[in-house]
């Protein structure tokens, strides 16, 4: 008996010239498009048992019963697990606040909520036996709005609220809340020559990813548990699983298995816990795997967003205030909403000059589905509000929205609205001139191809609905700021083990991380340094687990910063000592060794002048160099919870986009004919995998602006489109050309120069399609997303 279909080392051969900055092909991209690689979901032992999740069918209710007597009488059942059956006391977990049960006790407090686990030798049977469980509910009114959250009397969601955020905001049902004041926007709103405002809401956006939640918890001999497991954050899952189990954490090893995607709908626990409770109980290993319906309800999602935005101008041009207020719905448990808030709240002004601003972000608890970690991570829906005041402040004064917006950039020296000063390239102005410059793609193309004409290039697509008349075409424009790493004080860190051994007459580095790739190119990435600091071409990476020190999440477009930063870190400490090495053994023959620079080039040590002193393989004969060290970046601070002064934030990225739609405006159809994007990288490690990064985060912001939104019923809290069927994403069909304008200005503090590039282009590239429709209706549209009827009027 074993496992079989685990992760494995991937060893990267490469040529010379294969480090940073070469576009250097992914180890696992060739496997992937094969189907041969290993996700999550093709975890398997010979002896395994199937996990299945009971949930709730209501959103809020007390649970009166459980009688869970047929589903353990099934043929097949090993287990039936409620919340009496767990073993120790800590029966919640959380990214932040521990506030979210491992299964339901008392109450459910949204649609979907976990309530009972079972295990069986087959995943149909422990369907099956799930299904006879009988609950009694007795419904409770549902919180599903600010008003309905904080008004006289309203319910709470959590009755008995101990975290550090209690005691600071004005309503229980307040998650967090988060003021930026600096200067006086109500006296600069007098020198205002126009004041525009606006209302505007976004849609709860779902990450989509292709892989389910999935993973196979193995019982050890030692009476510990081995997870393989798809995650964000090895070590954040650590730390809430192994409370709950009654074990310490090293018995709970951890190890990354195929990713199939994530956007941060990974980084809250979904089936880990339960696996290790099954597992634990049967003494049998538990294999877990969500159908898409049950993903649904098995990770949070984008928060949605109703902002109020006021902005004032002189007459040439220069803002003179914001005041801004943003309602976050984080759902039923806090996830994530504190640092979203935080971030909502201090990126809230967009990458603009502003110098008075009053500023408030909540996020509510409600009884709608819990929302935390998404792509761009509360920029998103904050970008979306200021890109809209900033087309109509510029309407108002009768200037281009792309010179109006120039005219307002931040550049390098810029003080934040929390008092932070940008000490990096801002190059916003430059950014919008590249994009504005690109040239047009040609008007209305199926014109010239007469009967010729590919329906696919009209509103309406294959469906055949458009034939060209009543077809506008609109251009617009968006630009976006977003914070990479994590911010507020939190101790932002990451590990890597590096080592360097002759293999078969050959130096080769193993370079060994936490880092979970999600398929970000993260492994790619790491051998480049690896190549590039250690002059050597076969670099191995082991599989992401807990047996090294943590990496931290992939999420915050942080992750090439911060293990990458980790990985050249410990490359350069391992150099130093191979070179060492070096002089201990060949010093003697070569004054060069004591009196030169010396570098590790194509296997060999070799001055800075080129020449070769010895071989790597004869400097490492019969030994071997190995290193574990630690990463952070400079240190960030909480923000004031009064004013929201601070240094709170790493690193700012930027990106720019410019729409362009055609808009049958009868049938409310519309087609993204492109996405341009020019962003600002700091230094492109890897160009392929940064274009390939930069074009997914538009998509993603396509999809939102155009298609995606998850609907919940607002009288009963219930999720009414839980699959992909209902739930629409963009396909390849629906994703339009995306030229990308990659600058490369260093950020000095940074590995290398790199500025986080994941989540940047998510931002701007919803406003910009949103713009473009707006520019060819001439309708006011404050809402994603973009539906027919927004457009029909019907």
């Amino acid at each position: 008996m074993g496992v079989t279909r685990t992760p494995t080392d991937l060893t990267q051969g490469g040529r010379t010239g294969a480090g940073i900055g070469a576009s250097t092909l992914r180890p696992d991209g060739t496997l992937k498009v094969t189907g041969e690689f290993a996700y999550s979901s093709d975890m398997w032992h010979e002896d395994m048992l199937w996990g299945f999740t009971l949930r709730s069918t209501t959103a809020h209710a007390e649970i009166r019963s459980i009688d869970t007597s047929e589903a353990l009488a099934t043929s097949g059942v090993y287990a039936v697990l409620t919340y009496d059956d767990l073993p120790t006391d800590v029966k919640n977990y959380g990214l932040e606040i521990q506030d979210t049960p491992v299964l339901a006790h008392g109450k459910v407090r949204h649609h979907g909520e976990p309530v009972a686990i079972v295990a069986a030798d087959h995943p149909e049977t422990a369907r099956r036996a799930a299904a006879k469980i009988k609950i009694d509910y007795a419904e409770l009114p549902v919180v599903t709005d600010e008003a309905s959250a904080t008004a006289e009397g309203a319910p709470l969601v959590h009755e008995m609220r101990d975290d550090h955020h209690a005691g600071h905001v004005p309503h229980p049902n307040i998650v967090h809340r988060q003021p930026i004041v600096r200067g006086n926007a109500d006296e600069a709103a007098k020198r205002a020559d126009v004041i525009v405002s606006g209302e505007y809401v976004f849609g709860m956006q779902d990450q989509a990813f292709l892989g389910p939640e999935s993973g196979l918890a193995v019982p050890a001999d030692d009476g510990g548990v081995d997870l393989y497991v798809a995650t964000q954050w090895l070590h954040s899952d650590l730390r809430q699983i192994a409370p709950v189990l009654g074990l310490p954490e090293d018995k709970v090893r951890m190890t990354l298995s195929g990713v199939g995607g994530a956007f941060g709908g990974r980084e809250d626990l979904s089936m880990q816990i339960h696996a290790c409770l099954l597992a634990l109980r049967t003494g049998k290993p538990v294999k877990i795997v969500y159908n898409r319906f049950e993903s649904f309800f098995g990770h949070v999602h984008r928060h949605p967003a109703k902002l109020w935005y006021e902005h004032g101008a002189t007459r040439d041009g220069k803002l003179t205030h914001l005041k801004c207020r943003i309602v976050l719905d984080g759902g039923a448990y806090a996830s994530a909403s504190p640092a979203v808030v935080g971030n909502a709240s201090s990126l809230a002004v967009g990458p603009y000059v502003v110098d008075d601003v009053d500023i408030e972000a909540i996020a509510l608890y409600s009884n709608n589905p819990p929302c935390g970690a998404m792509r761009g991570f509360g920029a998103v829906q904050a970008c979306f509000a200021y890109e809209a005041q900033m087309d109509k402040v510029a309407k108002e004064l009768g200037l281009d929205p792309v010179e109006f917006r120039q005219l307002n950039a931040m550049e390098e020296g810029t003080i934040m609205p929390t008092g932070q000063p940008v000490e990096s390239p801002a190059p916003v102005a430059e950014l919008l001139r590249r994009i504005k410059a690109m040239p047009l793609p040609p008007e209305q193309q199926w014109l010239a191809a007469g009967e010729r004409a590919d329906v696919r290039a009209l509103p309406g697509g294959l469906s055949n609905t458009t034939h060209g008349e009543g077809v506008v075409r609109g251009v617009g424009y968006a630009v976006g700021i977003k914070n990479v790493g994590f911010s507020e004080g939190f101790d932002d860190y990451s590990t890597a083990r590096v080592r360097m051994e002759v293999v078969g007459g050959e130096p080769v580095a193993t370079v060994h991380t936490a880092m979970a790739e999600v398929g970000q190119g993260g492994v790619t990435v790491h051998a480049q340094i690896a190549r590039t600091e250690l002059g050597v071409q076969q670099v191995t990476i082991q599989p992401a687990d807990t047996r090294v020190g943590s990496a931290g999440s992939t999420s915050a477009s942080r992750q090439t910063y911060m293990t990458g930063g980790a990985v050249k870190n410990t490359c350069e400490a391992v150099r130093e000592k191979v070179l060492e090495i070096g002089r201990g053994k060949f010093g003697t023959y070569h004054p060069a060794w004591a009196t030169a620079e010396l570098l590790l080039e194509n296997g060999k040590v070799v001055t800075d002048g080129g020449e070769v002193l010895a071989d790597l393989a004869d400097v490492l004969e019969g030994g071997a160099v190995d290193l574990e060290l630690e990463f952070r970046h400079k240190p960030t601070e909480a923000f004031d919870l009064r004013t929201g002064q601070g240094n709170g934030h790493v690193q700012y990225s930027f990106a720019a986009h410019r729409a362009v739609v055609e808009v049958d405006t009868e049938l409310g159809l519309v087609k993204v004919v492109e996405l341009a994007v020019a962003q600002d990288v700091g230094k492109a490690l890897n160009p392929l995998s940064v274009v390939g990064q930069i074009q997914g985060g538009t998509t993603q912001g396509l999809g939102v602006a155009v298609m995606e939104e998850i609907i919940v019923d607002p009288k009963t809290a219930k999720v009414r489109n839980p699959s992909f069927t209902d739930y629409l994403i963009p396909t390849i069909l629906d994703t339009p050309t995306i030229p990308v304008d990659v600058l490369e200005l260093a950020d000095e503090a940074a590995p290398y120069g790199l500025r986080g590039i994941g989540e940047a282009p998510t931002l701007s590239s919803t406003p910009a399609v949103l713009a473009a429709i707006r520019n060819a209706t001439g309708l006011e549209l404050n809402k994603t997303p973009v539906r027919p009827e927004h457009l029909t009027g019907t």
